[in-house]
């Protein structure tokens, strides 16, 4: 009996509504022990992490973030977040969106929903719905516990930006709570996929792990040396452009394409995913999906939105080739530098100086300008220059930039040792690192006007 032949049978007969279908999946949901110790897990999990980080000498400075987890608490949600967006959330999308279908392949129980609920399409949105219930709830409790977890252990201190300014706990709130509210949609993508994978794969353990395959596969990608507008037409983009939103300005243009590619391919994989389990045949107890649709109507679907978005971006943004590009670099890291090395002199108690004043500079060269000056790698090295008011030579400081194809670069610090070597310094949350010894950049993929 096919989809069609269902509705017309049960036309006359009394439909329940999506409302209590949704309540119904909803409650078999949170009915399952995986799925209340995911939750259980995402509440408190990341409090405990971050308390039992406070208490420790080392810091995870390879995240982001990372090294300023004992200056304030605002950088235990964000530390959190880059694990999410690598890890966490690819897992619970396959574990919530990827089975919701597939458990009713397993269970044999397609024939006695058909009958309770008498729509295959409110089944599907009921089904969709609670899954995406389920998955916020998740995403909330990381968000939450990371923060909770955070203030309470470190305090509500200003946070250093990626671009060395500071922000106001205010502020700073603010920024992570849009952070976690921009990672939605990329999330939303890999829900779509896990629905489209779960009706598509039937009881097949393919279609629980596409999601974390998916994103497995994005990430990958990420960390390749690809033109900037292939990067930004992938939705796992959308896990690291939120890093825009912590330097001023604020790198909107990559973030907003970020959220505008997930949420179109959440739309697509869904309707995708409705579209096929509206056509599938629910009277065969042993039906395993159908892997040549699969491919037919989800992949090459998919493959052709990711090629339209690349030639639309190619088109609509000026940037070429990786846009990590020598001038960027260079005003980058002498933006950063000024903000910092007021912080610096703010902690070392010396008198203020404004950044118009320093007039800092940075002259970067890769591989010691053997090579085309240009792209991802660690042989930047970079000399940044100062003025002091009333001192007649400038200052000049040496840094070893190791910088990834997102965009993203570390700075160390190469001399001389009593500017950006390592010492600590006393604050007033404590002894901290010297600022300027080593530290966090982003640099902007797309063009951009703006002078240093």
């Amino acid at each position: 009996m096919t989809v069609g032949t269902a509705d017309t049978k049960v036309a006359g007969a009394r439909r329940v509504s999506v409302a209590r279908g949704y309540r119904f999946e909803l409650v078999k949901l949170v009915s399952q022990w995986r799925i209340r110790l995911l939750v259980l897990a995402c509440w408190i999990a990341p409090a405990v992490f971050v308390a039992g980080v406070s208490q420790q000498s080392t810091l995870p400075s390879d995240t982001l973030f990372g090294r300023w987890m004992l200056a304030t608490g605002w950088a235990a949600p964000l530390v959190l977040l880059g694990f999410a967006g690598t890890w966490a959330l690819p897992l619970l999308t396959s574990v919530v969106a990827g089975d919701v279908f597939a458990s009713e392949d397993r269970l044999g129980t397609w024939r006695h929903l058909l009958v309770a609920v008498r729509s295959p399409r409110r089944i599907f949105v009921a089904k969709a719905l609670a899954s995406l219930t389920v998955i916020l709830l998740l995403v909330a409790g990381l968000a939450l516990s990371g923060t909770v977890g955070g203030l309470l252990a470190v305090g509500n201190h200003p946070l250093v930006g990626l671009d060395g300014h500071l922000l106001a706990p205010s502020d700073a709130a603010a920024k992570v709570l849009l952070a976690w509210v921009c990672v939605l949609a990329p999330t939303l993508a890999l829900a779509a996929i896990g629905l489209l994978g779960s009706v598509a794969l039937g009881r097949s353990p393919m279609g629980l792990l596409l999601p974390a395959l998916v994103a497995l596969a994005m990430q990958l990608a990420q960390m390749l040396p690809l033109p900037v507008a292939v990067r930004l037409a992938l939705p796992g983009y959308g896990f690291l452009a939120w890093n825009g939103l912590f330097t001023s300005p604020v790198q909107l243009g990559p973030l907003l394409i970020g959220i505008v590619v997930s949420l179109v391919w959440a739309v697509l994989a869904t309707a995708l995913a409705h579209v096929l389990f509206l056509r599938r045949d629910f009277t065969n107890p042993v039906y395993d999906g159908s892997a040549r649709r699969a491919l037919t109507v989800g992949l090459l679907r998919l493959v052709g939105l990711t090629a339209l978005t690349v030639a639309a971006l190619a088109v609509a943004t000026p940037s070429t080739g990786s846009g990590i590009e020598q001038a960027k670099i260079q005003r980058s890291l002498a933006s950063a530098f000024a903000h910092l090395y007021r912080l610096q002199t703010r902690q070392l108690h010396r008198p203020a100086v404004t950044e118009a004043q320093l007039r800092t500079t940075a002259a970067c060269t890769k591989s010691d300008g053997r090579a085309v000056q240009e792209g991802a790698g660690n042989d930047w090295r970079c000399v940044v220059t100062w003025h002091l008011p009333g001192v007649a030579v400038a200052g000049t400081a040496i840094y070893q930039l190791d910088i990834g194809p997102d965009g993203r670069f570390v700075a160390d610090g190469d001399g001389p040792k009593e500017v950006n070597g390592y010492f600590l310094l006393r604050t007033s949350t404590g002894d901290s690192p010297n600022p300027l010894w080593q530290f966090d950049g982003n640099v902007e993929l797309l063009a951009t006007t703006s002078k240093g």
